[in-house]
């Protein structure tokens, strides 16, 4: 009787130990996106309020980028110094701070603010995973829809209210309304400090850094797989809506479209990690979204406006599963928490990049060819490379092979 209730007494604390580690993660999640997503809304009241010129308010969508490409490669190692665990605590006292300063009403604290956000959010964006192999290394899909799904819907809920919000108020209230998330999120993490700590060690490399990675074939086919799609998700953000509005759609109906595209992700954000975990290779998820991928532009190009809610949905599950299977190939082509680490901050320094410089050349392109043509033409070229850099990626071998 005695073992029976000590075991008893060990699974309840064991699952409640498990519910707090999960709702930490949720929250965590709800931080990674949220202070970026309420910005795209409100950017006319940030430019009208502070008199500042349209590319420099366009840019506040880009520094976080840029912060994310600068910073990556670092976190391992910072991780690796401090402890996964409060690396990512300060991390999200780095982000409250970046989301005050960002919300004070001046120009200088305005991109002061978004610099910091998009440091804070860096550690988050290549650590997580890794955290994930080194907690419960055996649950690694079912943890990383989670963690998908909650980035997801609390990146629509925020761009959806941060109109509202600031036409109700003033836009510095709506870019605060990210810190209720951060402030929620710190208080859940901080049973995390109290947990008993695994060291973050195995490094690819030996002290050489990209050396190794740089060397490995399926190392690179994670980083193209990863910058692919980052530039189709961010490109399409940015001139989908302007692509149907040249078609003949109105712009609000362009706009819901999006919102379309970004809940069709869901789905596919959830099942992605939790099917590719049980697979021996991917690729049969590689060949799906990038039939979806395809057919969703195929779509756009031909301006078969009338089915565009079915590109839109294409899209979506496209987008959601190449997302996910990017993150999950973080840990599935490593063989410790540590490499996990290092194979995200490199192939998210390069991914993130490209994201940055991709609706910028996309837009530029359409400037010097006067028509949308030729980038719905890169679309596609680009989810082809995706295509067989995922397929790469998707083999049944690790980055050391």
């Amino acid at each position: 009787m005695a073992k029976s209730s000590n075991y008893q007494s060990k699974k309840i604390q064991l699952n409640r130990k498990v519910i707090l580690f999960s709702l930490s993660i949720i929250l965590f999640a709800m931080t990674l996106r949220t202070p970026l997503t309420v910005v795209g809304p409100i950017t006319s009241f940030i430019r009208d309020g502070l008199g500042i010129s349209n590319v420099l308010a366009g840019f506040l969508t880009t520094i976080p980028l840029l912060a994310f490409a600068v910073v990556s490669p670092f976190a391992p190692r910072i991780a690796q110094r401090f402890g996964m665990e409060w690396t990512l605590f300060y991390s999200l006292l780095l982000l409250v701070a970046g989301i005050v300063l960002r919300s004070l009403g001046t120009t200088s604290l305005l991109l002061l603010g978004t610099v910091l956000i998009g440091i804070a959010i860096s550690f988050g964006n290549v650590l997580i995973p890794s955290f994930f192999k080194m907690r419960y290394p055996l649950h690694i899909g079912i943890l990383t829809g989670i963690y998908t799904v909650s980035m997801n819907l609390s990146s629509g809920f925020a761009a959806g209210i941060s109109y509202s919000v600031a036409t109700a108020t003033n836009w510095q209230m709506a870019l605060g309304i990210a810190i209720l998330a951060a402030i929620i999120g710190i208080i859940f993490w901080i049973p995390q400090l109290r947990e008993e700590k695994v060291a973050l060690t195995g490094s690819t490399s030996k002290g050489n850094g990209w050396g190794m990675l740089i060397r490995s074939p399926i190392a690179l086919a994670v980083m193209v797989a990863m910058g692919m799609q980052s530039f189709l998700f961010y490109t399409m953000a940015a001139w989908i809506p302007e692509i149907y509005i040249a078609q003949g759609i109105d712009a609000n109906h362009a706009g819901w479209l999006i919102s379309i595209m970004q809940f069709g992700q869901i789905p596919m954000t959830f099942l992605t990690p939790i099917v590719a975990a049980k697979m021996t290779n991917q690729r049969p998820i590689v060949l799906m979204f990038s039939a979806f991928y395809l057919l969703g532009f195929t779509g756009v190009l031909m301006e078969w406006t009338n089915y565009a809610f079915l590109w839109m949905i294409f899209l979506g599950f496209a987008g959601g599963a190449s997302f996910s299977l990017s993150m999950m190939f973080f840990t599935l082509r490593t063989t410790t928490a540590y490499e996990a680490a290092e194979l995200s901050g490199f192939a998210q320094s390069i991914g993130y990049l490209l994201a940055a410089i991709g609706p910028t050349c996309f837009g530029l392109l359409h400037d010097v060819t006067d028509n949308w043509f030729v980038p719905n033409i890169i679309f596609i070229v680009i989810a082809i490379s995706l295509a067989v850099a995922a397929y790469i990626a998707s083999s049944n071998r690790t980055i050391h092979d």
